[in-house]
């Protein structure tokens, strides 16, 4: 059928199609034209109903296609963002373990005065500049009892500086394990962005399938609206086939009792007529050939 008929379907009751005054009074030739009409109609009509069902099943089973890859896509997401609160959780342990360490390597940096004052290389080269000065200028007994009181409070500063220092190798320690548990917290930071990159990649999957789920159900919808239109016009053009056979049904059996009355009534006039000439030869008269073929027909002869 062309795209045409497909398109222009009247879709029409069977009294429409042929009212009750039409099967009255048309033919009984006009009425066999007609029921051939509506026969071929209502199976171009069947043809294009089951052609429309096809196309709108397959259109429901790509819908369905469409939703079960959504659907996946759904769970990949679900899974990865469920990763994702995993290394969350680890990451933020792991964070709030390295800053309880990095809080105590503060707290012993305090302790030991590390922060404070001058390194040891510093002093040293202070207290060698003291020394030269002592050893080269002439100084007055009092001028040199204050460098010598300064030399000894270099020396007492470097020598308390060089023992924190030598206590400080745990201080070391806790700074590499700080360091340590955060570069491990920064490698679960990194698998949370992977992941959650990966999960929102299957999110707007998620979204494009389901988006094209819903445009091929509405291609479906309008399919199905065009199957039930056909399919309606094809059982009124049944429906209207059905009422002219069933009129011509009536007229054959009109027909039949017109030509059984007709037959009786020709029966009973030859009846009479043989009747008459059975009286006749009863009263005498001689018979010719078809007078007698006349008696034998009835039985009168």
């Amino acid at each position: 059928m062309s795209e045409e008929s497909e398109t222009n379907i009247e879709v029409s009751n069977a009294d429409e199609l042929i009212t009750d005054e039409e099967l009255q009074n048309k033919s009984k030739g006009q009425l066999i034209k007609k029921a051939g009409q509506f026969r071929d109609r209502r199976n171009e009509l069947n043809q294009l109903a089951s052609s429309r069902a096809s196309k709108r099943d397959d259109l429901n089973a790509k819908t369905r296609e469409k939703v079960d890859e959504a659907q996946e896509h759904r769970e990949n997401r679900d899974t990865l963002n469920e990763r994702v609160q995993e290394h969350k959780e680890v990451r933020n342990e792991l964070n709030a373990e390295a800053n309880e360490l990095f809080d105590r390597v503060e707290d012993l940096k305090e302790d030991l005065e590390l922060d404070e004052g001058k390194d040891l290389e510093e002093l040293k080269e202070e207290i060698e500049q003291l020394e030269f000065k002592q050893q080269t200028e002439v100084l007055s007994s009092e001028e040199e009892q204050e460098l010598i009181q300064k030399i000894e409070n270099k020396r007492e500063q470097y020598q308390s500086r060089k023992e924190k220092l030598e206590d400080s190798g745990d201080l070391e320690e806790l700074v590499e394990e700080a360091e340590e548990v955060r570069a491990e917290a920064s490698k679960h930071h990194e698998k949370v962005t992977e992941l959650a990159d990966r999960a929102q990649k299957h999110h707007n999957e998620m979204i494009e399938a389901y988006r094209e789920a819903d445009d091929i159900r509405d291609e479906a919808d309008e399919m199905h609206e065009k199957f039930v239109e056909a399919q309606e016009a094809a059982d009124a053009h049944h429906e209207a086939f059905v009422r002219v056979q069933k009129r011509l049904r009536e007229l054959d059996k009109q027909e039949e009792e017109e030509r059984k009355e007709e037959r009786e009534a020709k029966q009973e006039e030859a009846r009479e007529e043989a009747e008459e000439i059975y009286e006749r030869f009863k009263e005498g008269e001689t018979l010719d050939t078809e007078d007698l073929r006349k008696l034998q027909k009835t039985g009168l002869l």
